[in-house]
């Protein structure tokens, strides 16, 4: 079974993640930079001498497909440690299960589509 784990982060915390992930060899990962809100609601700010709410905040997604449940928990909890401020707004992780992979140029599929070759 292949799992994708999603990881939403802070945005100063990127390096952090990407190299606790290096750590322990993941190596395949698509990063994005987004923008969200989570129950916090985002943040007050002062523009202009003015209150605004800031409702979207933005963040770093890390997109990683894992080929076992072992590697599924290793980057959660590599991911886990390295965004962790304890403050509101340090982000999410969620996975799913991948039905299919492929790898373009080779055809190769599944776990072989997955793993890093020459």
């Amino acid at each position: 079974m292949m799992i994708k784990v999603e990881a939403y982060v802070r945005e100063d915390k990127f390096e952090d993640v990407k190299a606790a992930l290096n750590a322990i060899g993941v190596n395949g990962l698509t990063v994005s930079q987004v923008m969200g809100c989570g129950i916090q609601r985002g943040y007050k700010e002062i523009v202009r001498g003015m209150q605004v709410d800031m409702q979207m905040q933005p963040k770093i997604k890390f997109e990683i497909v894992v080929s076992s449940e072992e590697w599924e928990a290793k980057t959660i909890e590599a991911i886990e440690k390295a965004a962790y401020t304890g403050e509101p707004g340090d982000g999410k992780i969620f996975t799913y299960e991948v039905r299919h992979a492929q790898k373009i140029r080779t055809k190769e599929t599944g776990y072989d589509a997955i793993q890093a070759t020459e």
